[in-house]
């Protein structure tokens, strides 16, 4: 396992920062301009008065201290505290203006990011585990959240304080500045690669992380048998690599973005030793005054700070633009399954389904999953599907709402090739029940209701009522309103699928697909829940997955699938009077 994980490919860097920026800044920033303009006025005021302070060095120097000019003590300290004062508050403005803007900006992408992700088609989410989606919406946003925020908020604030500094430095004295500035090409090349070396981490540990989070998923998700088996050390020894590797890679990434300490102190040292020399110098031969130097002084010191936090923000956005990439390329997916300009609504009441010479491949490499499989389904009858695992059962049920589209061939519904159909609409056109029953950790009345979008309570009753979950449901310690915990762990597999049922039933589609629904059942609970399902198909045109033959025996016709084939077709009597392959199956005992 763990060569596995080591030789697990990084997500390789897609786009370059111009690139991404200029997207967060034309999608997101755009948008909210108003508040960027306000904030960027509050920033202005803020850098100038931070300036305004180095420049107040000059006269406190040479006319109070040097010449003892005392009339102007008073007005001086004044002017000084009036510019804390000022500074203070509009750094609270713009501070406060631009941190809720950064917040809405990322909580805007997560939004879209959730959304792409619900707009995707079955096979995606087959392609991608869980535990690594839902890293993209916590795990890379999070990151993007604070270079976001944090830069939207300081790159601006800070530059405009460098510049403002700057100028008074170049105000006091050029030439000096000029000295000054010649070390800011290096600073500016290390910068750049310090840069470089955090985007390519930030992707390597922003994998590590999703990685972990899909493995610590599936072992939560699996704990019982994790437990049955005695696998606890295993995964203990498992998690504590992919946790070893994320905490290198963290480590790593502190000491690339803190190289940027010792490299700016030592040139900001080497600056010093030539302001004190050359202007020492200077003021002693009567060239400047020793208020301009110590205003020169007081504003590069101040502007020190705002370099080493550009530094940093570079560091953290890098990090940031890393997760970035990341994001949007997952927001970039579009669904394969696509519907057409101008869609028909679809709306039926028992409607024929038909198969016409369908195929379909997972995977290029792959046998058929489907060869050249046709049938028809008639309105109101009930249609069952037997044969191997593997046999292509599942594929031609997620063929119905469209989870896949045949490779050859069409599927028609009352003649309507469900490709010309709006996909909302020819979805509620119907109801599913499958072996893996999805509850949800909230209430009875959400998880039935998921149903039917806005169903009323006493809709939800009747459904509940109908599938013969009204008892137990109110024998819940809260009734209707008992929250049923992850994946419906408050109850028995018997009354999960009731409410199963209960949804299929609100939901009231002239369309029914039943997927092995009763297969993780006993006997006696099977028999007591195909009772109810007899009673749901009445009516509507049922296509069943059967697990056990015995709950198809009624079926109308029974299709026989072998490698993707149907290879027998018909009632279960005529079947097993062919003594074939159905007979073969039934005489094992699947009954």
């Amino acid at each position: 396992m763990k060569e596995k994980i080591e030789n697990a490919q990084p997500l390789q860097v897609r786009t370059n920062s111009v690139v991404l920026m200029r997207r967060i800044m034309k999608n997101y920033v755009a948008p909210h301009m108003g508040k960027v303009l306000l904030a960027t006025f509050f920033m202005i005021v803020s850098s100038a008065l931070t300036a305004g302070f180095a420049m107040m060095m000059e006269p406190v120097i040479d006319e109070v201290l040097t010449q003892g000019n005392i009339s102007r003590v008073w007005l001086l300290g004044s002017a000084i505290f009036f510019i804390f004062v000022m500074r203070g508050i509009t750094t609270y403005q713009h501070t406060i203006i631009m941190t809720n803007l950064g917040q809405n900006i990322v909580g805007q992408i997560q939004r879209d990011l959730v959304s792409t992700f619900l707009t995707l088609d079955l096979a995606f989410f087959q392609q991608n585990p869980s535990g690594q989606l839902i890293s993209r919406v916590i795990n890379d946003v999070n990151v993007m959240r604070a270079s976001v925020s944090d830069g939207i908020t300081g790159f601006g604030k800070n530059l405009l304080t460098l510049f403002f500094l700057v100028s008074v430095m170049f105000y006091q004295d050029w030439f000096l500045s000029c000295l000054v500035f010649l070390i800011f090409p290096f600073t500016a090349i290390f910068v750049v690669w310090v840069g470089r070396r955090l985007r390519k981490m930030s992707g390597r540990i922003q994998e590590d992380m999703a990685r972990l989070s899909d493995m610590l998923s599936q072992i939560f998700q699996g704990i019982r048998l994790v437990k049955a088996y005695g696998m606890e050390d295993h995964e203990r020894e498992r998690t504590g690599y992919a946790i070893h590797k994320v905490r290198e890679l963290v480590i790593k990434s502190v000491r690339v973005n803190n190289l940027s300490t010792p490299v700016n102190e030592t040139l900001v040292g080497l600056v010093v030793f030539a302001i004190i020399v050359y202007g020492g110098y200077s003021v002693a031969d009567g060239g400047s005054t020793a208020g301009e130097l110590l205003s020169f002084i007081t504003a590069f010191s101040m502007s020190y700070e705002p370099m080493k936090k550009l530094a940093k923000l570079n560091a953290s956005l890098q990090m940031g633009l890393g997760a970035a990439d990341r994001v949007f390329h997952m927001m970039d997916r579009r669904p394969e399954i696509k519907e057409i300009v101008a869609p028909t609504r679809a709306n039926y009441t028992k409607p024929d389904i038909m198969f016409e010479k369908v195929e379909y491949k997972y995977d290029a490499n792959e046998r058929m999953a489907l060869d050249g499989v046709s049938f028809t389904m008639f309105g109101g009858t009930v249609t069952a599907l037997v044969g191997p695992s593997g046999s292509g059962k599942t594929t031609i049920m997620n063929m119905i709402p469209r989870f896949f589209d045949p490779s050859v061939g069409r599927i028609l519904i009352d003649k309507d090739d469900i490709r010309t159909l709006s996909l909302s609409s020819l979805r509620q056109q119907i109801a599913l029940v499958s072996q893996d029953i999805t509850i949800f950790d909230d209430t009875v009345w959400a998880n039935v209701g998921y149903g039917k979008h806005g169903a009323y309570q006493d809709e939800i009753i009747k459904a509940a009522i109908a599938a013969e979950a009204d008892d137990f449901i109110r024998r819940l310690p809260q009734g209707y309103d008992t929250r049923l915990g992850e994946e419906g762990l408050k109850l028995s597999g018997g009354q999960r699928q009731r409410i199963a049922i209960a949804r299929a039933i609100l939901r009231n589609a002239p369309i029914l697909l039943l997927d092995e629904a009763t297969s993780a059942l006993d006997n006696e609970a099977e028999r007591a829940i195909q009772a109810t399902l007899a009673e749901l198909q009445k009516g509507r045109t049922t296509l069943v997955i059967a697990h056990r033959l015995s709950t198809v025996q009624n079926a109308d016709q029974i299709l026989v699938l072998e490698e993707g084939r149907i290879v027998e077709r018909g009632r279960h009597e005529d079947l097993l009077a062919k003594a074939g392959v159905y007979a073969r199956i039934y005489g094992a005992g699947l009954r």
